[in-house]
């Protein structure tokens, strides 16, 4: 119930050695950028060379950063580069968000980049969905 009430709940530290943890130590100098940016809530989705990452209040209300090549995009920057219109905007979202409830029985983890506490969701199904998704909306 803390979920819907607004209570945050204190998840375990991400083991030292565990491999989302490697995973985002590969994007450790964008991810500490964008927690320095961001005032808000942050849930990262580790994945190979990159990382997705929920801002706000996932499933409903939040907003997407999309760290690869070294930098972080924006759910902007993201309907800019790729002409995405708002509906497309607004259908991206909804999968996103489908995504993320699809995955709210994995484990999540707290860990601490650029002095911000974020959620940590290391779940393949859950990066290969978000993956799958970002493809289909920008091929």
């Amino acid at each position: 119930m803390d979920k819907f009430f607004g209570s945050k709940v204190a998840y375990p530290p991400l083991p030292a050695g565990n491999e989302a943890l490697l995973k985002l130590d590969a994007v450790k100098a964008p991810l500490e950028e964008l927690a320095h940016k961001v005032h808000d809530h942050l849930e990262v989705v580790p994945a190979e060379h990159e990382a997705f990452v929920f801002l706000g209040k996932p499933p409903m209300n939040f907003g997407m950063a999309w760290i690869h090549d070294g930098k972080v995009t924006s759910l902007n920057d993201l309907a800019k580069e790729h002409h995405l219109s708002q509906v497309e905007i607004g259908e991206l979202m909804g999968r996103l968000g489908e995504a993320y409830q699809h995955a709210s029985e994995t484990p999540r983890y707290s860990a601490e980049f650029g002095g911000k506490q974020m959620v940590v969701i290391p779940s393949m199904g859950l990066e290969r969905e978000m993956h799958q998704i970002m493809a289909n909306t920008l091929h």
